[in-house]
């Protein structure tokens, strides 16, 4: 039993409401009167040797005196850990996180092992059978291998990992399996546990439909482990929702608000695919409108070469930030977005990437810039219509925002003078309101920024998948082809069907906006 002895302010009156308990209250001893005459009964002071203590604690806080006695707090023993080596990081470092290819060899032979008399489903079977073609080179590199290979890199360089979430041992898409499952004896085998004798350890746990609580646990537990890749991954990214007093109270603000650093991971699939409001948004507006002082980051890997160098420098740079990723639901079998070995081999994580067709830069008249699965959509129609004079350019970093790589794509087309910002997102979400300013910036004061997507909305996407499609099909074409002539307010009256066919002037907005 406990009671609050005061209002929850100084100016409170809580009597007003509970006369009867504050009576009680108030005729009731308060503890360190009780508690003094405890130790004066035992001997061990009089009571008016407690009053003076009393009295001397009073004044020193009068004069301003610090009476906590001061620790250390993350460091001291051995339930503690030292996090030093993390502070004031440079989130604008880059790392090496590229393998050699005789080291990426011998792990790729043992994530594909599993016991003798193991029998596998016959699609599990078909996608081990798979990933030992990637691995040859005779395949192009998927997600799932490649996320699965830069899990084994980081426990081979001593990282220990441990992922969590709703399905995630086989992955919500079926693409990770790493966990394999006998089908004579349900018996289950985790090939990342066996990659080296003495290696950190590697947990993957199928949680609970609770997403406050998981995420809550894994933040916790990241802020204790920097040497761990703690993963949280949604089973889609709007089940992330319900976790969203986690991110503001803590994920987002935790280290400016104690000093905590937190290098912990969310996925969260995001991506339109006609599935409706509930299965399409990880809400990437609101992290983005979290983001200050470089508190996160937030990440949009277009590639599985891309995750897994974004994976690897997450752990191998020497600093602890939260990293948001909005991860791929139909691109983790997309014919476009694969990798080779030699992309893992060589390079690290390119927060922009420029147009892989190469076109020629003085014939450029429009850049496209896009995150996410809309790039494909975007290439395809841009190939298919044989548009010479647009280059589409994918920003894979949206926070910390990549400014200097970013100009350096735009110096490359001086005649572009048209930046189109494509997503699939309404215009009120998404990344747009978030970046403009930034996308204006540094594209400099000759060159007009504007918008090319659904209009805004309240809910995050259509529940038809025909209009869905009709959507796609013409933010795609306005990106590619519309004249920027609309102003932001024409385009937000337009009706829903016909709003991505418009593409609104960034011009209209301050060309510098304090972030």
């Amino acid at each position: 039993m406990c009671y609050r002895r005061l209002g929850h302010n100084e100016a409170d009156e809580p009597a007003a409401t509970q006369p009867l308990m504050y009576r009680a209250i108030r005729q009731h001893a308060p503890v360190r009167k009780l508690y003094a005459e405890r130790l004066a009964a035992a001997g061990v002071l009089t009571l008016a040797e407690a009053d003076q203590l009393a009295e001397q604690y009073r004044q020193a806080l009068d004069e301003g005196r610090h009476q906590v006695h001061p620790s250390l707090g993350m460091i001291g023993n051995k339930y503690t850990v030292d996090w030093s080596l993390y502070q004031g990081g440079d989130v604008r470092e880059s790392a090496a996180t590229a393998v050699a290819a005789p080291k990426l060899a011998a792990l790729g032979r043992r994530i594909l092992q599993y016991p003798d008399g193991f029998t596998l489903h016959p699609r599990v079977a078909q996608i081990v059978i798979n990933r030992s073609k990637m691995l040859k080179g005779t395949l192009p590199l998927d997600w799932g291998c490649a996320e699965t290979l830069a899990y084994a890199s980081l426990l081979d360089d001593g990282f220990a990992v441990r992922i969590s979430g709703q399905d995630c041992g086989r992955g919500t898409f079926f693409h990770r399996h790493a966990v394999l499952h006998d089908q004579n004896s349900d018996n289950t085998y985790i090939p990342l546990q066996h990659i080296a004798e003495a290696q950190p350890q590697f947990e993957i746990i199928d949680s609970l439909l609770s997403e406050e609580a998981v995420l809550g646990f894994e933040y916790g537990f990241s802020s204790t482990s920097p040497d761990c890749l703690v993963i949280w991954e949604g089973q889609f990214g709007d089940f992330v929702n319900g976790a969203q007093v986690l991110i503001d109270q803590f994920i987002s603000s935790g280290e400016a608000k104690w000093g905590r650093l937190c290098g912990l991971t969310l996925f969260l699939p995001h991506g339109y695919e006609g599935q409706g409001p509930e299965h399409s948004s990880a809400r990437l507006e609101r992290f983005l409108q979290l983001c200050a002082e470089n508190n996160m980051q937030v990440c949009v890997p277009s590639t599985p070469a891309q995750m897994f160098h974004m994976l690897r420098r997450q752990m191998l740079r020497p600093l602890r930030k939260p990293l948001i990723v909005m991860t791929p639901k139909s691109l983790l079998r997309h014919e476009l977005s694969v990798s080779t070995l030699t992309e893992l081999t060589n390079g690290s994580f390119a927060t922009v990437i420029d147009d892989i067709d190469s076109p020629m830069p003085s014939g450029v008249k429009r850049v496209v810039c896009c995150s996410g699965k809309v790039y494909f959509d975007l290439l395809q129609a841009r190939r298919t219509g044989n548009l010479q004079g647009v280059a589409v350019v994918r920003i894979e970093q949206l926070y910390p925002f990549p400014a200097a790589e970013y100009a350096t794509v735009l110096a490359r087309y001086p005649n572009a003078f048209d930046v189109i910002w494509c997503q699939e997102e309404p215009q009120n979400q998404g990344a747009w309101f978030q970046i403009r300013h930034r996308l204006q910036e540094f594209a400099g004061d000759l060159r007009s920024v504007s918008y090319a997507g659904r209009a805004s909305a309240s809910a995050p996407a259509t529940g038809s998948a025909r209009i869905h499609e009709t959507e796609q099909r013409e933010l795609v074409q306005a990106a590619l082809t519309a004249p920027s002539a609309a102003s932001a307010e024409q385009t937000l009256r337009l009706p829903r069907l016909n709003a991505a066919t418009a593409v609104n002037q960034g011009a209209a907005a301050p060309k510098r906006i304090s972030s």
